[in-house]
C-alpha cells in the first residue's frame, strides 16, 4: 500500500472529534499507519506540537505505540491520566503499562508522577505501578510515599496497590499499620486493614487491633476488621 497524505489528513482531522467511537476508529487506522509509513509519524507529531486542536491526546497514544515515541507524546501521555474521563484515563494507563515494561525511565516518571501530580495523575500513576507488577525498592518507596499525601483517595490507591507488594518491607507494613490505627478518613483505615490481610504474617499489633475493632460500635470498623480476620484465616 502507497502513503495517502489525503487520507492520513482527514484521520488526523478526526482526532478532533467528541464522537468516540469516530475517535476510536480514526486512532486504530493511524496506529497502522504509522507504524507503516514514517511520513504518518512525522504528521502526527507536528500535530501534537500545533496549537488550536481540541485534542491531544489521541495524537500521543498514537504516537505511543511505535517503537520509539517522542519525549512529547510521552509527555502528552502522562498529562492525560488527568483527564477528565475514566475510560480514557484508563486507556491511557493501559498504554503506559505496556510501555514503561521495556523503558524503565518511563516508571520513573510514574513514580515522579505519585508525588507531583493532580490528584487523578496520582493515583493513575500508582495502579500503573501496581499493574507492572514491581518488586524493587524504589516503586515500593513511591508507594509508601503515597501514604503520607493529602489526599484520601490518593491514600486509598497507595494502600490497595501495596496489598499486592509479597516483597514489603517490616517497615512498610509497620507504615501500613500506622495508616490503620491513625488515619483520619475510614476509607484509608479500612483498605490498610485489608492491605495488611492480605500480605499475611500478620504483627501482633495489626492483631490485637483488629480483634479490639471487631467489637467496635462503628458498623465500617467492625466490617472491615472482621474482613481482615477472615483474609488472615485463609
Amino acid at each position: 500500500m502507497n502513503f495517502d497524505p489525503t487520507q492520513a489528513a482527514a484521520l488526523i482531522a478526526e482526532l478532533d472529534y467528541a464522537d468516540k467511537p469516530a475517535l476510536r476508529a480514526a486512532v486504530d487506522r493511524l496506529i497502522s499507519l504509522a507504524i507503516e509509513f514514517p511520513q504518518v509519524q512525522e504528521l502526527l507529531e507536528r500535530r501534537l506540537s500545533a496549537a488550536g486542536h481540541l485534542n491531544y491526546w489521541p495524537v500521543a497514544y498514537v504516537l505511543g505505540h511505535l517503537p520509539q515515541p517522542c519525549a512529547g507524546a510521552l509527555q502528552a501521555l502522562l498529562g492525560a491520566l488527568d483527564h477528565r474521563e475514566p475510560d480514557i484515563r484508563w486507556a491511557i494507563a493501559l498504554l503506559l503499562i505496556r510501555m514503561g515494561k521495556s523503558d524503565r525511565a518511563i516508571v520513573q516518571r510514574l513514580m515522579q508522577l505519585s508525588a507531583s501530580g493532580t490528584v487523578n495523575q496520582k493515583r493513575m500513576a500508582l495502579y500503573c505501578l501496581r499493574d507492572l507488577a514491581l518488586s524493587d525498592a524504589a516503586s515500593q518507596a513511591a508507594l509508601l510515599a503515597a501514604l503520607r499525601d493529602g489526599d484520601a483517595t490518593v491514600r486509598v490507591a497507595a494502600a490497595i496497590c501495596l496489598r499486592l507488594r509479597r516483597d514489603l518491607t517490616a517497615e512498610g507494613k509497620n507504615a501500613l499499620l500506622r495508616i490503620y490505627s491513625e488515619d483520619a478518613d475510614a476509607r484509608v483505615r479500612h483498605t490498610a486493614a485489608i492491605a495488611l490481610a492480605n500480605l499475611g504474617e500478620p504483627i501482633e499489633e495489626f492483631l490485637a487491633a483488629l480483634k479490639q475493632n471487631r467489637e467496635s460500635e462503628d458498623q465500617d470498623t467492625r466490617k472491615a476488621a472482621l474482613a481482615a480476620l477472615a483474609l488472615l484465616k485463609k
